[in-house]
């Protein structure tokens, strides 16, 4: 069972949907969700550190566990649903308050 911040790599299609590329992604569900369900809801991460609307800094301070192999930004526009056994590991967790921030883009998103 993956965690609320936990930072995991899913495969993600691409447009064509002929092939798959790994990418890491942070769990936004919450952990009563995550023990009831087969699914996790998360926000993608991309290394292309080009500043977008909805998106965030990710570096190794955001991080509470492990360790980033190249700084980031959270795409707090792109979540996504799939089933927790798509993930294929996790490799670190954020701290709480990059995920309040994550919280706070999104609800900007929705207003």
């Amino acid at each position: 069972m993956y965690n609320q911040r936990d930072l995991v790599l899913i495969p993600v299609p691409f447009t064509n949907l002929d092939s798959k590329k790994v990418r890491p992604a942070i769990v936004l569900s919450n952990n009563e969700y995550n023990k009831h369900t087969q699914d996790i809801l998360v926000v993608g991460v991309t290394s292309v550190p080009k500043d977008e609307p909805y998106s965030l800094p990710l570096t190794d301070e955001h991080m509470e566990e492990g360790k980033l192999p190249l700084p980031s930004r959270i795409k707090c526009d792109k979540i996504y649903l799939l089933q927790s056994k798509m993930a294929v590991k996790k490799y670190g967790k954020i701290n709480v308050k990059t995920h309040h921030s994550i919280q706070q883009q999104i609800a900007k998103l929705l207003s």
